[in-house]
């Protein structure tokens, strides 16, 4: 492999999303005024973790930082989904159901042929 393919590799892997970051946009979705400890600990992931893979999202344009304004401290943040992340949970989710509706699909062929 020369070295233009496996840039071109390590871009795509960079732009996929793997299942953690997709259960953070899930979680993000349905609280976003969560802090990272909550956040890591309602994951079972580790500070360290969280964080890593919040830059990943952020630097994929999936989600944005936002401080609540009339926090004097200004340390207080929320995470908002982009539509980009939210049109990419959403694919996602689609092609898990699809998955999963597939999968249904042939245990049932399945047990029809052995009954």
């Amino acid at each position: 492999m020369n070295i233009i393919n496996v840039q071109k590799l390590n871009m795509n892997r960079n732009n996929r999303i793997d299942q953690d970051e997709f259960e953070i946009l899930r979680k993000i979705q349905k609280k976003p005024r969560t802090n990272q400890r909550e956040l890591a600990e309602e994951l079972g992931f580790s500070l360290g973790k969280l964080n890593y893979c919040l830059k990943a999202l952020k630097s994929k344009g999936l989600i944005k930082l936002k401080n609540f304004k009339k926090n004097p401290k200004k340390l207080n943040y929320f995470y908002v989904l982009t539509p980009k992340g939210l049109s990419e949970k959403t694919n996602l989710t689609i092609n898990f159901m699809k998955r999963k509706m597939k999968e249904y699909d042939e245990l049932k062929k399945e047990l029809e042929i052995n009954d």
